[in-house]
C-alpha cells in the first residue's frame, strides 16, 4: 500500500513538473519572439545609436517637462492674482426713475480682494464710486446693493 502511495506521488509531482516546464517554454518562446524583433538587422553599433538616441529624446522630455512646469506654476500665480470672482447687482437709485439704470459690480481676486464698483444714475449725471476690499472686508459703509454684489462675488447669494 505504501509502494503504490510512494509511486502516485511521485507521478503527480512528474506531472506538475511537466506542466511548469510547458509553462516556461512558453515564456521563453514569447520572450525570444520578441528578442528577436528587437534585434533584427541590428548589430552592436546599431543598437548603441538606439540607445543614444533613446537617451537623448529623454534628456530632451526632462527638460521640456521641467519648462512646462515652469509656465504652470507662472500661470497659476497670474491666475490667483487676477479677478475671477464677480458680483452685480442693478437698481434704482431713485423712485421716479425707471429701467435700474444704477448698479453696483463686486470683482475679486483669489484672496477676496478687489473693489466695488457703484454707478448711481440719475437725471444730472451719472456718478462713479470705488471701494476697495481686502480679504472680503472693507473700511467703508456698504449700501444694501454693494453688500448684495459683494456677496455674489463671495459665494454667499447666487445671482
Amino acid at each position: 500500500m505504501n509502494e503504490k502511495l510512494l509511486l502516485m506521488i511521485l507521478i503527480g509531482f512528474n506531472l506538475a513538473a511537466w506542466g511548469f516546464c510547458l509553462f516556461l517554454s512558453f515564456k521563453y518562446q514569447r520572450l525570444y519572439r520578441a528578442y528577436d524583433l528587437f534585434m533584427r538587422g541590428k548589430d552592436a553599433e546599431s543598437l548603441e545609436d538606439t540607445i543614444v538616441a533613446l537617451v537623448d529624446e529623454l534628456k530632451d522630455l526632462r527638460a521640456e517637462d521641467r519648462a512646462n512646469k515652469d509656465a504652470i506654476r507662472v500661470l497659476n500665480k497670474n491666475q490667483r492674482a487676477s479677478l475671477q470672482k464677480f458680483g452685480i447687482v442693478r437698481y434704482n437709485a431713485f423712485k421716479d426713475m425707471g429701467g435700474k439704470m444704477s448698479f453696483a459690480i463686486a470683482e475679486l481676486d483669489y484672496t477676496n480682494s478687489g473693489f466695488i464698483l457703484n454707478t448711481v444714475h440719475s437725471r444730472d449725471g451719472c456718478y462713479l464710486y470705488v471701494k476697495t476690499v481686502e480679504c472680503g472686508q472693507t473700511e467703508m459703509l456698504l449700501s444694501t446693493e454693494e453688500k448684495e454684489a459683494l456677496e455674489q462675488a463671495l459665494g454667499y447669494l447666487e445671482r
